[in-house]
């Protein structure tokens, strides 16, 4: 009998969420049952370290809708909704959410639905969160600064919860960069793309997976992958110091000079030397942080590797 092919597919990376992985399933399988969508789900398992795995196994067995993609370590969250995307059987499209329920799968529909009106990405721009107000002010600050410096029009406050049409699949499923930012390769794809304003849910179990470090990570990705600024700062800020010094030096010729006064002064010099050291060290960094970018590209090592996927109630290794 051969396979039916759903229309969409749901894909989730999951890690270490074996608190909320009940009610996750709960929510899904009734927006499931209640749409008259073909709707099967992907879930990914980024190297969990609880029962997250056993879960996910236990649910794909009992449920034909359900495909386990388990990774072989964690390789982290944008790398696992890599992997997820390679295994996009869906006929027309994608829903991308994490499984905090933060991403409310409930959306579906209303997602879907501008998808029908031509728009191949549909993304969710965050109205209100329910974040503590320094990681309000961090996202907002980081969204206005890569809005500001990027070479993409990429939206304000937009994650990657959103839809995506099977051809935008097949075109990310080309692209091969490590250090991946998937909102902005989102919007570098182009075609009609549309924002929906929706209320981010709080997490509803267990400890946030994104740290201070992973989220820093994230955003660099984004800058340094998407924005020209960084080098271009270096440059601008090379020539101000060149400008900056030639003044200086003009400034002191004319004083020992025109009036016979000798320059004094060993803090102004110290801390002229600091400023100049700091200066270079920073664009070091700068270039470093493109340097290691293509270090780890040049490797051309695979995104992820899959240990074994159960569908259709067979297991296969991988």
């Amino acid at each position: 009998m051969p396979e039916t092919i759903p229309q969409l597919n749901m894909l989730i990376p999951l890690y270490n969420e074996e608190d909320v992985f009940e009610e996750l399933m709960r929510r899904l399988t009734a927006v499931m049952d209640a749409s008259k969508l073909s709707i099967s789900v992907i879930m990914v398992d980024d190297g969990s370290r609880d029962q997250t795995s056993i879960l996910m196994k236990r649910q794909s067995l009992a449920d034909a809708r359900f495909t386990s993609v388990f990774l072989s370590r964690n390789f982290g969250h944008q790398l696992a909704l890599t992997a997820g995307l390679s295994y996009v059987n869906a006929s027309e499209a994608v829903l991308i959410l994490d499984g905090d329920l933060q991403d409310p799968p409930e959306l579906v529909e209303e997602f879907y639905e501008q998808y029908k009106l031509g728009y191949d990405v549909v993304y969710a721009v965050r109205k209100t969160r329910k974040e503590n107000a320094l990681k309000k002010l961090t996202y907002k600050t980081f969204y206005w600064l890569l809005k500001k410096i990027s070479y993409l029009d990429i939206p304000l406050d937009s994650g990657d919860f959103s839809m995506v049409s099977r051809r935008v699949v097949d075109e990310m499923n080309q692209m091969g960069e490590q250090s991946r930012f998937l909102r902005g390769m989102r919007s570098w794809i182009g075609y009609q793309q549309i924002g929906v304003p929706y209320d981010r849910d709080e997490r509803q179990a267990g400890a946030p997976k994104y740290t201070i470090g992973k989220l820093i990570e994230l955003a660099f990705n984004g800058i340094f992958n998407f924005s020209f600024f960084p080098v271009k700062l270096i440059t601008n800020v090379g020539l101000l110091t060149i400008v900056g010094s030639l003044i200086y030096l003009i400034m002191t010729l004319v004083k020992k000079y025109a009036f016979g006064q000798v320059p004094e002064g060993f803090t102004a010099i110290i801390t002229v030397i600091i400023l100049f050291g700091g200066v270079q060290l920073v664009s070091i960094g700068i270039l470093g942080e493109y340097i290691i970018r293509i270090f780890f590209q040049v490797k051309n090592r695979p995104l992820f590797i899959v240990k074994n996927i159960i569908h259709q109630q067979q297991i296969t290794d991988g």
